[in-house]
């Protein structure tokens, strides 16, 4: 995998930031987490070199002074959004987050449940945390958000919001996903907290839309792909144009709600620290890039991705067709197609060429390999099989598996636990491969080469069953299908 990004020099840059913006305010600092805290795919694929974990790293070096809050949102909840990253609701992210935090030495003081409604799903939600032992406040819409500033500003807006105590200096605030109302947490509690005569600051640590690159970056592009269901767009900062006379990157949510953190600073200090939405902010990304060519390639492939993956949540409903639309127009934006993606135009003529549901794969060297559905394995299973020779330089003639161990599995699946379709799931086929790898040298040499997979390329002209999909997540791969169902039936599992 060719590198873009420099992480180690990203990680001592936003350090020194951090510890710079923390001395800047004196108690207690609110930080918002703008994306992922440790698993962001997202900065990884579009900037190869980055790791999912970089802020959490960063946060370890002084977890004593940390607590985390997490928000999520009771629309969020209600609906049962999904995080498409980890295929998860966003009410199960929460409990994830808690584990993995807490595993990781971090202290989780609480979640807030924002834009909160009395509905069951919310309250079941609430009831649950109760009982494990979270401690959990509220936040509320309020009318006119974020414009009508002198309503928001007051008892009857974040003063409607629960008070949520903290223990730590650094007040972490994150979330499953963008448009959870961590803005709104940490504005809220400056408000609430300045009521009771602590003066609590804020910050935001962010990594995109990048500040200091163009605004028509593949990279800044890549990001508002990833967010066409927020409708967020990128824009020159004006603020920070019309203060310092130089451009720079932000988005239209942090844009329209920097008047309301300009009124709560002028509130609590008489002045605002920030003469804008990007002088808040703490994002060294952009320092970090040292390929352009690059992340510039890597965005473009996202932005492709982005595409199939809304498709596919459109068709089941998980998206609408505006957030298709708008990456559509991203995409003929950098003039780029799906036939960029080489694994969707050799999967599709597979799929022509056989008249089967068909994959492809894209291996690291750049060499591309193919598969059909056939009597006795899907083509999720045999992608990995055929995948897998290659690596080993095992001819494509041999077989790794002997179909001999495969008949008798199909028949159990269908005389006796009532499935209807026979072959071999992409798990199942790693299974048997593994049982014969105890005996044929070529299934070990096969199975050896296995973690190579991670981070190739895949496409499949069917959506694939939510067994199959796991295996690809599991094993890294960066999967992508049509937005079409096997056999054109409208219920799979």
């Amino acid at each position: 995998m060719k590198i873009a990004f420099d992480n180690d020099l990203y990680l001592k840059k936003q350090s020194e930031n951090i510890i710079k913006r923390v001395s800047e305010f004196q108690g207690k600092l609110f930080l918002e987490f703008g994306g992922k805290l440790f698993d962001d795919f997202h900065a990884s694929r579009v900037l190869p070199g980055f790791l999912p974990d970089t802020k959490l790293r960063m946060l370890l070096t002084i977890k004593e002074k940390v607590e985390i809050i997490i928000a999520i949102s009771a629309i969020d909840i209600q609906e049962s959004k999904i995080r498409a990253d980890l295929n998860i609701t966003y009410e199960k992210d929460v409990f994830r987050l808690i584990d993995a935090f807490r595993e990781s030495g971090l202290f989780v003081g609480s979640v807030c449940i924002t834009r909160f409604q009395s509905t069951p799903q919310v309250l079941a939600f609430r009831k649950k945390l109760t009982n494990l032992g979270i401690k959990s406040y509220v936040s509320y819409d309020i009318e006119g958000y974020p414009h009508n500033v002198n309503l928001i500003i007051s008892d009857k807006g974040f003063g409607k919001n629960d008070y949520i105590p903290t223990e730590r200096e650094i007040v972490v605030v994150t979330a499953p996903g963008p448009g959870s109302g961590k803005l709104a947490t940490c504005l809220s509690q400056l408000y609430l907290y300045n009521k009771r005569g602590i003066k609590a600051g804020y910050a935001k640590y962010e990594t995109f839309p990048i500040w200091n690159i163009a605004l028509k970056d593949p990279v800044n592009i890549a990001y508002e792909a990833a967010t066409a269901d927020l409708a967020d767009v990128n824009m020159i900062d004006p603020y920070h144009l019309d203060a310092y006379n130089k451009v720079a990157i932000n988005y239209n949510r942090d844009v329209e709600s920097f008047p309301v953190l300009k009124s709560m600073f002028e509130a609590i200090y008489g002045s605002c620290p920030y003469k804008s939405p990007t002088d808040m902010g703490v994002n060294m990304a952009g320092y970090g890039i040292v390929d352009h060519s690059v992340s510039d390639q890597a965005s473009k492939d996202e932005i492709i991705r982005r595409y199939l993956n809304t498709q596919v949540q459109l068709r089941n409903g998980k998206a609408t067709i505006e957030a298709v639309d708008k990456i559509a127009m991203l995409m003929r934006s950098l003039n780029i197609s799906l036939d960029d993606r080489k694994t969707v135009k050799a999967a599709k003529a597979k799929a022509k060429k056989t008249n089967t549901p068909s994959m492809a794969l894209e291996l690291d060297d750049g060499h591309i390999v193919d598969s059909k559905t056939s009597s006795l394995l899907s083509a999720p299973a045999a992608i990995l099989l055929n995948a897998l020779k290659y690596l080993a330089k095992i001819d494509d003639k041999v077989l790794l598996i002997d179909p001999k161990l495969i008949e008798p599995i199909s028949k159990m699946k269908i005389n006796d636990l009532g499935n209807h379709n026979p072959r071999l799931h992409a798990d199942e086929a790693l299974i048997v491969l593994t049982i014969s790898a105890q005996t044929d040298e070529n299934a070990a040499k096969a199975l050896s080469k296995l973690k190579e997979l991670a981070h190739t390329q895949a496409h499949s002209t069917v959506i694939l069953s939510e067994v199959d999909a796991k295996v690809f997540k599991k094993l890294k791969i960066d999967l992508t299908t049509d937005p079409e169902v096997y056999a054109h039936k409208l219920y799979t599992k």
